[in-house]
């Protein structure tokens, strides 16, 4: 989250309930429950794309990260710092290298997730995530308003607000922590766990760890449970979701702020009603995610979508060097089955065409330039990628904002 940072001079009352009494989990229960069969039919239906998704979702993760935060930058700008094409102004770069970061941050913590989901509740693994995230950026970034540097991985040291939430003292951090690592870690089976993820990711915003990057750190913890629970698998993430919703995400997180109201509002300092409330949106909201996931993913109409892209291909030709693109419709068959099947020799996709040679080889060098497929050298098998310009086709509405990508994010004449 945004925090309006100042000093703060009051002391803060514990962060009780971390989780909903029994008499108010059964409705989460079911939810959870919910989200696991969905994610899991979701899981089954996109592996065979999961390759060429999990790059393009990454980028979308930090595309969306970062506007919660109101510092995105253009999906265009964001392909460009992949191949380390930085804008020539500073503010734009700087967003451009936070998208970067965040990126590297989420293959490098995905990675780390394949141990017990207790360790992703150990302190040191927030600070794992903050440093991450932090040390890809270099000092200027890192640099708040107030001019205090953020270090990465460190434990703030000075009592701050955030909104209109006053943070504990930076010296109870490390017991909150531990109180709050203790009870989520051993939370048993997935539903409760589903839930621990929504509630510790209020309480980790309530506490304020860090001087910043706060949200961005929650945000990114949560989806990584969510991939050790192996409900994400790469194809899904609630970063979308929060994006989309931001205004009401925010509320929400202000509300479970709330004191806890009478006797009727569980037990603890903090109001259960609000965290049984906030825990139950992002509950939904992830199953949300999933089931337009599962819609998208459905094969039968992702082949037609291909087909869509290729004829309005061919339609817009492009400049290759000296030459101009030929894309056929013909490749159809031969572009779906590398989608499905991961890759294919080039003589082999060459063949499924059924067109004359050299057409074939005008054809896969065009769908190579235009990055709808990829190699790894000029004679090594081709696999299936999905450009931002080609999402609009492929995945309408999965991200929006980068359907029309170019450097003025407006429709382009051709696919460059």
């Amino acid at each position: 989250m945004i925090a309006s940072m100042r000093l703060a001079t009051r002391s803060h009352p514990s962060f009780l309930p971390l989780l909903p009494e029994a008499r108010a989990l059964a409705p989460l229960m079911s939810l959870a429950a919910e989200l696991v069969r969905e994610a899991h039919r979701l899981g089954a239906q996109a592996r065979p794309l999961t390759p060429a998704l999990a790059p393009l979702l990454r980028a979308m993760n930090s595309y969306y990260t970062n506007k919660i935060e109101g510092q995105h930058t253009r999906p265009y700008d964001i392909e460009r710092a992949l191949v380390k094409d930085f804008d020539a102004d500073q503010g734009q770069a700087a967003k451009q290298r936070l998208a970067l970061a965040h990126i590297d941050a989420e293959v490098q913590l995905e990675a780390a997730t394949r141990a017990s989901s207790a360790e992703l509740f150990e302190a040191s693994f927030v600070q794992d995530i903050h440093r991450a995230l932090y040390q890809r950026l270099p000092e200027a970034d890192r640099t708040t308003k107030d001019h205090l540097v953020v270090v990465p991985g460190a434990w703030r040291q000075a009592l701050v607000t955030a909104g209109t939430h006053t943070a504990p003292p930076a010296e109870d951090i490390p017991r909150l922590l531990a109180s709050w690592a203790e009870f989520y870690s051993s939370l048993p089976g997935i539903e409760q766990r589903i839930i621990g993820a929504a509630c510790s990711h209020h309480r980790l915003l309530w506490l304020h760890p860090f001087l910043d990057g706060n949200g961005r750190t929650a945000r990114l913890h949560t989806h990584l449970v969510f991939v050790q629970l192996g409900l994400s698998q790469g194809v899904w993430s609630p970063l979308r979701g929060m994006a989309r919703a931001h205004e009401e995400y925010y509320a929400r997180l202000a509300n479970a702020d709330l004191p806890r109201r009478n006797d009727l509002d569980g037990r603890g300092s903090l109001s259960q009603e609000e965290l049984c409330k906030f825990a139950s949106w992002l509950v939904e909201l992830c199953i949300d995610q999933v089931q337009f996931m599962r819609k998208l993913l459905e094969l039968t109409h992702f082949k037609v979508r291909i087909h869509d892209l290729l004829q309005w291909l061919a339609a817009h030709p492009w400049d290759i060097g000296v030459e101009r693109s030929v894309v056929k419709l013909e490749a159809l068959e031969a572009v779906h089955y590398v989608a499905l099947t991961g890759s294919l020799e080039r003589a082999r996709f060459l063949a499924m065409t059924g067109l004359p040679p050299r057409t074939a080889r005008r054809v896969l060098a065009s769908l190579l330039d235009f990055g709808l497929l990829v190699a790894t050298g000029p004679r090594a098998p081709v696999s299936f990628n999905i450009p931002l310009a080609s999402l609009r086709f492929l995945f309408p509405r999965l991200w929006p904002e980068a359907e029309h990508a170019g450097p003025e994010a407006e429709p382009q004449a051709t696919a460059h």
